[in-house]
């Protein structure tokens, strides 16, 4: 089980401090990776820091907001200065659609808004990420991994999500597309889509009685996702054993688009 020990190893986890994020970032610095949070709420921040280092790793945060230009930068920097280089880039930051709207009626600022973050913010962190670890393979140190969190959204009809759905849709394209473009320096592309995970961001909907009654029997498993069940995901993406792996969509969702 070498391939899976991620010791000397050093990964981004964009809003990383809650939910899936956090659950890929504990079972990281479990398997000995050295874990960076970006996310910009300070004090999830320094609770996620102290949950990780109950774990053995070493952990840093820094407060980053990846939708800005100048945040990603500096959070960059700030990561290589801590740790010297970045192996894995987890672009996991992302806000949810609500589904409140319908599509006629949806402001034009809150489709930017959302795709803001969901989409120009996973590629301005993986730029930032793909540049450096493009840069260690011509110095001979070729090995990247980036990751991104899409969404099961992103193959199915979302009513009053359109925006949400083709922020996570475009997020598989561009992974396939660094998936093909950056696999001669060593460097994979995967994109996670999970399914209806317990989170802060899914807690309104998972406490409407009529929401779970329309979707649990959709589940074969019976039950909603949670963030550790993500733990095995992110060890196996971060690793060696994925080394032939890329341009792949993992959808986690319990059986959900099966059924």
């Amino acid at each position: 089980m070498k391939a899976f020990d991620l010791s000397g190893k050093v990964a981004i986890v964009t809003g990383g401090n809650g939910g899936i994020g956090l659950g890929m970032a504990e079972a990281l610095a479990e398997a000995g990776c050295a874990v960076h949070i970006w996310a910009r709420n300070a004090a999830k921040n320094t609770q996620a820091l102290a949950r990780l280092r109950a774990k053995g790793g070493r952990a840093e945060a820094t407060v980053c907001d990846v939708s800005d230009p100048g945040s990603v930068a500096a959070a960059m920097a700030a990561t290589l200065e801590t740790f010297g280089r970045v192996d894995g880039c987890f672009a996991n930051a992302g806000m949810g659609g609500g589904g409140r709207r319908s599509f006629i009626e949806r402001p034009f600022e809150e489709w930017r808004q959302l795709l803001a973050v969901n989409l120009d913010g996973a590629f301005l962190t993986l730029q930032a990420a793909a540049r450096h670890m493009v840069e260690r393979a011509g110095k001979g140190d070729a090995f990247g991994r980036l990751v991104v969190t899409s969404s099961i959204a992103s193959v199915f009809g979302t009513a009053r999500n359109e925006h949400y759905a083709a922020s996570k849709a475009a997020l598989n394209a561009m992974t396939r597309a660094l998936a093909v473009e950056l696999a001669r320096y060593g460097i994979t592309a995967n994109a996670i889509l999970p399914g209806w995970i317990k989170s802060e961001m899914t807690e309104g909907v998972m406490g409407s009685d009529k929401f779970v009654g329309a979707v649990m029997p959709r589940i074969p498993m019976r039950r909603f996702g949670t963030p550790e069940d993500f733990a095995g995901i992110a060890v196996y993406l971060m690793s060696g054993a994925s080394a032939y792996h890329t341009g792949d969509l993992f959808m986690i969702d319990g059986g959900y688009a099966l059924f």
